[in-house]
């Protein structure tokens, strides 16, 4: 079992030395995020993400608190994606990075910054569409499961 565990540690290392991942997305290119997300509340989002750079995007994101309608949040956020620093290939994208924006309650729900931190990813399943899941924590909401669709 140790030769096993040595074997499969050399290959991993092997792997991250030479890795020659893609990038999903282009500078100047853009895609848009939708779906559901859980945590504070059940927010419906929106968003846009623009790659400046092969490994960098920022975007900004809605929201709307459907479980009491009690709030709104507006976002802006930024990504570094490690796809060509880890070695994956671009029909999946591993990302982390920071949001910063403001929340408006109403109907009883609190007004006040957001912010957070997040890591996701996304499988594409074709060269349009894309799979989303991102962990966010902070004072936004949490996770978020959606669709990506480039454009």
């Amino acid at each position: 079992m140790k030769k096993i565990t040595i074997v499969f540690a050399f290959l991993m290392m092997s792997a991250l030395i030479f890795a020659q991942g893609e990038a999903p997305l282009a500078k100047g290119e853009k895609q848009m995020n939708f779906g559901i997300g859980f945590g504070s509340g059940i927010p419906l989002y929106w968003g846009m993400d623009w790659a400046v750079h092969p490994d960098v995007t920022v975007g900004g994101v809605a929201a709307v608190n459907l479980q009491d309608f009690d709030w709104i949040s507006l976002n802006a956020k930024g990504d570094y994606h490690w796809n060509r620093l880890i070695g994956i290939p671009s029909n999946w994208d591993f990302y982390a990075g920071a949001g910063l924006g403001f929340q408006i309650g109403f109907n009883g729900g609190s007004t006040g910054f957001d912010f957070d931190i997040h890591v996701g990813g996304r499988w594409y399943w074709s060269e349009k569409w894309g799979l989303n899941l991102e962990i966010g924590g902070g004072n936004g909401f949490g996770t978020t499961l959606g669709l990506t669709m480039k454009m």
